[in-house]
């Protein structure tokens, strides 16, 4: 049993997000507290899908959000048309000249190396995109007269506000309402829920989306604590679960929530920052789909690999809606982006391919 799609041909866009783009100011290969120089890149959790499945894919996507109308908002602006997402839902708010009542995100990132971990700053207080709320948005109007045939968003941008977590409701049924495939990353960030209700508040909002979602990305932490689901022989030492743990957890979150017809995750084993084994497992339809093993993958960069797994896999079910080519897609690309500096991925078609029929790293001329 595979998805319902709705055709290409009736849609002018293949896939839009919900979500934050905020500046990545990132210091290289040194620390954020001595730094003189950053380099900057676009990423937010839910806008990365859009860039990967358009870069990366060549699909058609755009990004529903809000920046403020200043110099800071026209670079974030200019980054994502580099990107190729299309620009036509960005919501534009008046600059107050200090940021005092409105502003735009920040998120200063360390890449980390070896023992040291990555570390991220988000500095997004106040921002255009986390005082959004429902009736800002036409979706009958997306959704509806454009059409979009996969419809994302996740955990981080619910999180940001009340108003932004009542939005994604009204998004993902508005989708739903007009045949459109929704799928959500839970990414829980603890740090992002403590100060408007903590771990209540974060099952209370996830779990009210959840019930609209056809495709549900996450790994234990991200079940157990937005969604309410333990997970037994879990590993605390293992960033993710190993893949029995997983497939009990699913096989419990399924029976709750009917709705799903896909649960993902990638299965990351962190020996340090810069090596990690890397896969991920995917459940559809009652089976479990496994990808190839990435063994001691070497990280340039891990910010936005569950990202690109993401877009990997809502590739796989839109080209081919084949739940092995979903997961192989998903785990390739997430690889990819790892190499690579920034939040988004910078992979091609082609060298996802290659890593999905076991190709290696021998120099290409």
């Amino acid at each position: 049993m595979s998805l319902t799609l709705r055709p290409k041909s009736a849609c002018a866009f293949d896939q839009i997000s919900l979500g934050e783009v905020m500046l990545r100011l990132d210091p290289g290969e040194g620390r954020i507290r001595t730094a003189r120089g950053f380099t900057a890149w676009e990423g937010g959790g839910e806008y990365n899908t859009s860039r990967g499945l358009r870069k990366c894919f060549g699909y058609k996507t755009a990004v529903v959000t809000a920046l403020v109308d200043n110099e800071v908002g026209h670079l974030i602006e200019d980054l994502i048309l580099q990107g190729g997402v299309a620009a036509d839902f960005i919501q534009w708010r008046e600059d107050d000249g200090i940021g005092r009542g409105v502003r735009n995100g920040l998120n200063f990132t360390e890449r980390g190396f070896g023992i040291r971990g990555a570390v991220g700053v988000p500095d997004r207080g106040n921002t255009a995109a986390s005082q959004l709320q429902p009736g800002d948005i036409d979706w009958d109007h997306i959704f509806g007269q454009l059409g979009v045939r996969w419809f994302h968003t996740g955990g981080i941008y619910a999180a940001l506000s009340e108003s932004t977590a009542a939005l994604a409701v009204e998004a993902v049924k508005a989708a739903h309402q007009h045949g459109t495939v929704v799928s959500y990353d839970l990414n829980y960030r603890p740090s992002l829920w403590k100060s408007i209700g903590g771990l209540t508040k974060a099952r209370e909002v996830n779990r009210e989306i959840a019930r609209h979602v056809d495709v549900m990305i996450g790994n234990e932490e991200d079940f157990t604590a937005s969604l309410g689901f333990e997970v037994e022989g879990a590993d605390p030492n293992i960033s993710t679960i190993e893949t029995d743990a997983f497939k009990r957890m699913i096989e419990t979150a399924v029976k709750e929530f009917p709705n799903f017809k896909v649960a993902a995750t990638t299965l990351r084993r962190v020996l340090t920052a810069t090596k990690n084994d890397w896969s991920a497992i995917l459940w559809h339809a009652g089976d479990f789909y496994e990808s190839r093993k990435y063994p001691e993958l070497e990280i340039l960069d891990r910010v936005g690999g569950g990202d690109s797994f993401a877009s990997g896999v809502q590739f796989g079910f839109m080209e081919f809606n084949d739940p092995q080519k979903a997961v192989d897609y998903g785990a390739a690309h997430g690889a990819l982006a790892s190499t690579t500096p920034g939040d988004t991925s910078m992979a091609t078609r082609k060298e996802v391919e290659k890593q999905i029929g076991g190709g290696g790293a021998r120099v290409v001329r």
